[in-house]
């Protein structure tokens, strides 16, 4: 792992297992409609979570932007999430918010 990128990495891979299991948990409930939202930005979250810890693992040139596109999509699924009750909703809302906030973090790089 890249030393440099560890911190954002781990965050990265955190919420994409947050955003994992309220995906799957998610389509265990009975109002799928309800949550149609939140799965999708569940689904999309993971997807750049897991790229994002990938480009940072390679110490790509673009990390700056990756993470900040990153950060906002955190920032969407949070919000989606918090609009629900369901105990994973809540959780996956939580880990979104301390991704972004870590991914926004410069001195965590320096």
């Amino acid at each position: 792992m890249n030393e440099k990128n560890r911190e954002y990495i781990e965050a990265c891979l955190k919420c994409m297992n947050a955003c994992n299991y309220c995906y799957v948990s998610s389509l265990k409930e009975y109002d799928l409609g309800m949550l149609k939202e939140c799965i999708r930005l569940n689904r999309e979250c993971a997807d750049i979570c897991t790229f994002t810890a990938e480009a940072l693992s390679r110490d790509t040139a673009f990390g700056d932007e990756i993470r900040e596109l990153c950060a906002k999509i955190c920032d969407a699924c949070a919000e989606e999430c918090g609009k629900h009750e369901h105990e994973h909703c809540k959780k996956c809302a939580e880990v979104c918010r301390r991704c972004a906030v870590i991914l926004r973090d410069q001195r965590a790089a320096a």
